[in-house]
């Protein structure tokens, strides 16, 4: 065991020694942000802090929920580095075709568009800034495509665009209008100049833009092919490793013939964490009504079935709330379950442990009801730029919520690290076996509390390649990282307490899951940040380590199986069924969305072309709620059914719950996400990037009809979210409960 610990120990140490590393790359080599922008001759195209001032103007009206920049955030609007970079190249080409043949480029033979777009590129690429002055210089035809950009920007976000469900009066100030334009220009112009001394561009020349020059790197096509070949390498050495321990450990387990935990009475602090749960389906509830209202957002961007729903909650308010109402319940199911887990391990309950459970739960609600309507009203141009940031909307996918409430919910975390440490302390003082499971899971406690911290590391004003490499760390890290080795570590500590496992087993698992998910999931953050402005480095180490966190997926079908089988070994294990069959689907889907649907993207080749389009919310759905989803919906039914473990339920409901889910999550994701990802991917091939999230593209009628094929699935998967909120209704009621003759 102090080998696993050593290499645990290890693992976490030289990872995260590299991926600092790779954060001091990235802020000596991102793209600089220029004092002022200036014409050839000394016209000031865009002065001192316009751009930053320009970002925040980007942040408070939704920022990564309306559209996207270097392609992360929201589907429906265009991307608007590959928006802008495309209508001044055609811009600039036109005004050169007209001046130098009386043509549009268009009309023109290919020779002579040939000639053009040399010029072009060469204008585009060279690299103008100076660093001395902290000025670009640009040619006077660069600012004429500048005006033009303006006043169609002015128009998409004062008057309103359907086809990008964009409100009218999203933006309407002249001044914050041109400062967002030229936080758009400066994305486009660090995509498109190439760093000094080098033939690509500050993003790896993403986007793809034939016009510009924009087109796969030899380092983006290499680094694919080193990344699959360790895939392959880490899948061989993890199946010749499993082969030779399968069945060791576990020859001579007997299991016992009742319920272990059937004479165990709730403690009041364990009974205090019931109303997180009441909260959890609560919220399950809305986030899917929130989901299907920016689903339908895609294919009726002002309204919802005719009603102008958009005046009130318009596409950037209901993703916003869809995306971070589902972060707050899987965690707070999470968090509830390390609560009421916590008395389970040590069979002890410190004093005034109930009061902190109460006193947490207030803390929570008060961080999510502010925080939403903080959203809402920097959305609907309630809050300045400045207080937006504070108390409204940073803008920033998955860390949307405002600095105060940021700081509310770190708040949160480290009470409840203090009252999931107070609990484990008996448990970790033990001998045995049992105490290194006990301690990964304070390791993991304290990891999840604090690495939330990351997210509090950029200002109002930090640039925007370093607000990317943290906020990964939150989304990556904390999101996919920590929290799953504290669910594994839950998990074991399960089949353990009902006997199904022995202790060192348990622990051995657990402690070896997290070591080989962390050596690739820790450096694999950098998958993240290919085309976010950073250097080569970070697409090698990114790409290698990406495939690695594959590697223990393709064998979770295994563990699985094993699951099943300790969920059939006696009758009393049958009232654990459906706890069992959720931490089962975990799997299913860790493989299918996170290894499958993630590996599918991942590599810097297939990301070039695939970043922002719906392959990544296939990805985002089926890892999201396939896995933590179903994870946080296992732990909340373990703990009520360790609550009263007397009674039998009502199974029937639950079952329909779990299949519909189920069935209607991969129905979301085969009928519709799939194809128009895929198709998508085609276009951005064969046209360019900016073509693939365009409104002409994706308005048209097959992309349109297979929007619409998101219903079916998304009404399925809606009736089962339904049935699982009836069902804990049910507990409370009585009504989930067979009754006894």
């Amino acid at each position: 065991m102090n080998k696993l610990w050593i290499g645990f120990a290890s693992v976490i140490g030289v990872s995260f020694l590299v991926l600092g590393w790779i954060g001091t790359r990235i802020y000596q080599e991102m793209p600089p942000i220029p004092k002022s922008v200036v014409t050839t001759d000394s016209q000031i195209l865009i002065a001192d802090n316009d751009i930053s001032a320009g970002q925040n103007v980007w942040q408070s009206l939704g920022g990564m929920e309306v559209g996207s920049v270097w392609g992360h955030g929201s589907y429906v609007a265009p991307d608007w580095t590959a928006d802008w970079l495309h209508r001044e190249a055609v811009f600039i080409l036109d005004r050169w075709s007209q001046t130098d043949f009386k043509k549009e480029f268009k009309d023109l033979i290919k020779e002579q568009q040939a000639q053009l777009t040399a010029r072009l590129t060469k204008l585009m690429r060279t690299n103008t800034y100076d660093p001395e002055t902290g000025i670009v210089t640009v040619d006077p035809v660069r600012a004429e495509a500048f005006q033009s950009n303006l006043a169609h920007y002015t128009e998409v976000f004062s008057a309103g665009n359907p086809d990008y469900a964009i409100p009218a009066g999203a933006v309407t100030d002249p001044d914050r209008l041109h400062k967002l334009s030229a936080f758009f220009f400066w994305t486009a112009w660090a995509a498109s100049t190439n760093r000094p001394d080098d033939v690509t561009s500050y993003t790896n020349n993403w986007p793809h833009e034939t016009l510009v020059g924009n087109r796969p790197t030899g380092d983006n096509i290499v680094w694919t092919g080193v990344s699959i070949i360790m895939l392959l390498a880490g899948i061989s050495a993890m199946a010749w490793w499993y082969a030779s321990k399968r069945g060791e450990e576990e020859k001579d387990l007997t299991i016992p013939e009742s319920d272990p935990l059937a004479l165990w009475e709730a403690t009041p602090s364990q009974r205090a964490t019931i109303k997180y749960f009441w909260i959890v389906a609560a919220l399950i509830l809305v986030q899917m009504l929130l989901g299907v209202i920016t689903a339908h957002y895609g294919v009726e961007g002002d309204g919802f079935y005719g009603f102008p729903l958009s005046k009130w909650l318009p596409y950037s308010v209901t993703r916003t709330w869809h995306i971070q109402i589902g972060l707050f319940w899987i965690a707070t199911a999470w968090l509830a379950a390390g609560l009421f887990i916590g008395p389970l391990v040590s069979n002890h309950e410190p004093k005034g442990q109930t009061l902190g459970v109460n006193v947490l739960f207030g803390a929570l609600l008060l961080v999510v009801v502010g925080s939403l309507a903080g959203e809402w009203l920097s959305i609907n141009n309630k809050m300045s730029d400045t207080v937006a940031f504070y108390f409204g909307h940073q803008g920033y996918e998955y860390v949307d919520l405002g600095r105060v409430w940021q700081i509310g919910l770190m708040v949160g975390l480290l009470l409840w690290l203090a009252l999931m440490i107070r609990v484990l302390l008996p448990a970790l003082r033990q001998t045995g076996q049992q105490r290194h499971l006990v301690a990964l899971l304070a390791v993991s406690t304290g990891a999840i509390a604090l690495f939330y911290g990351a997210g509090l590391t950029w200002g109002q004003h930090s640039h925007l390649t370093m607000v990317e490499y943290w906020r990964w760390w939150v989304v990556h890290l904390w999101v996919e990282g920590f929290f799953e080795v504290f669910a594994t570590t839950v998990i074991a500590f399960t089949f353990m307490r009902l006997n199904l496992i022995r202790p060192k087993v348990a622990a051995g698992a657990a402690l070896l899951s997290a070591t080989i998910f962390l050596s690739g999931g820790i450096i694999g953050t950098c998958h993240h940040l290919y085309f976010s402005g950073t250097p080569t480095v970070a697409l090698a180490w990114g790409s290698v380590f990406s495939a690695l966190e594959v590697v223990p997926l393709v064998l979770i079908g295994f563990d699985a199986t094993e699951d099943l089988r300790r969920s059939r070994t006696s009758k009393w294990v049958q009232k654990y069924k459906w706890p069992i069959y959720f931490f089962v689907a975990v799997a299913f889907w860790n493989m299918i969305g996170a290894g499958l649907f993630g590996f599918m993207i991942n590599p810097p080749i297939a990301l070039y072309y695939m970043q922002g389009l719906n392959t990544t919310p296939l990805h985002g759905h089926a890892a999201l709620f396939g896995v933590y989803g179903m994870l946080g919906i296992g732990l909340m039914l373990l703990c009520l059914r360790v609550l009263i473990p007397g009674k039998e339920w009502k199974e029937g409901i639950l079952r329909f719950s779990f299949w519909s889910l189920n069935i209607g999550l991969m129905a979301m994701c085969i009928l519709s996400l799939l194809p128009v990802g895929l198709l998508q991917t085609k276009a951005s091939v064969e046209q360019g990037y900016w073509y693939a999230r365009s409104s002409e593209f994706m308005q048209g009628d097959l992309m349109q009809t297979l929007r619409w094929m998101r219903v079916p699935g998304d009404t399925i998967f809606f009736l089962g979210a339904v049935a699982l909120v009836i069902f804990i209704a049910g507990l409370k009621t009585g009504h989930s409960f067979r009754r006894t003759e």
